[in-house]
């Protein structure tokens, strides 16, 4: 398995990272934009700046082990731990 820059992040920074996406979420619904539409962006912005540190291959081999993490109900319902894998 690669390692990857956000491996040597710490819990801290993971957590101030998931606190300000959430707040930027929670701003776009006041706003009254659509969840779905949230959502999309998020990930193209991810997958964007993604790509841009990490290039083309791994990013998708990150993005296809989300297939795996999302079939397995990680991402369904509130999540129990809210530390960024």
């Amino acid at each position: 398995m690669q390692t990857t820059q956000e491996d040597s992040h710490t819990t801290d920074e993971s957590l101030l990272a998931l606190d300000l996406i959430q707040a930027a979420w929670e701003q776009g619904k006041e706003s009254g934009v659509p969840h779905e539409l949230m959502a999309y962006a998020a990930v193209f912005t991810g997958m964007r700046d993604l790509v841009s540190i990490f290039g083309e291959t791994a990013a998708a081999a990150m993005a296809k082990n989300l297939e795996g993490r999302i079939k397995q109900g990680e991402f369904s319902g509130e999540p129990a731990d809210t530390s960024l894998h």
